[in-house]
């Protein structure tokens, strides 16, 4: 499923899609949290983003393993080329669970915002403050070292 897009290998297909989502979801609930008063306009956004950002993540880390198997069928190559390969994906887990903590946090903090307590919500605005700069960091990682496995 995760393997070929119209005859053509998805991951580098799908892993624009978590670069645009993840990073939009840490903005949008960073300035969710923050900023009460644009709370109203960007609720439905964050709430969105919160599910598509994480599943973005699990796809583009599932295209890359399905990627991976195909091009590396014997193995990863010896050298620089197969430690930045690894390196790349040794990203993945991490900006999963990265993006799924945040997507979660950023779904709480919209509850929070609407049935909760003040106290409530700062605390899930700080959560969801240090979770966003986990996933951007992560997103940055990951796609640093991906280019730089392709493009030397």
């Amino acid at each position: 499923m995760f393997d070929e897009f119209f005859g053509l290998p998805a991951h580098p297909l799908i892993v624009h899609s978590a670069v645009i989502f993840i990073p939009l979801l840490a903005l949008g609930s960073v300035v969710y949290g923050v900023v009460p008063r644009v709370r109203p306009s960007l609720r439905w956004a964050v709430i969105l983003l919160a599910i598509a950002a994480p599943a973005t993540a699990f796809a583009a880390k599932q295209s890359g393993e399905a990627f991976e198997a195909r091009m590396f069928a014997d193995g990863l190559p010896e050298g620089a080329t197969g430690q930045r390969i690894m390196e790349h994906s040794s990203f993945a887990n991490p900006l999963v669970l990265s993006a799924l903590g945040l997507g979660v946090a950023s779904l709480l903090l919209v509850y929070s915002s609407l049935k909760l307590g003040r106290v409530t919500t700062g605390l899930l605005s700080a959560v969801t403050v240090v979770l966003a700069l986990l996933a951007g960091f992560y997103v940055l990682r990951a796609g640093h070292t991906g280019a730089i496995a392709v493009w030397g």
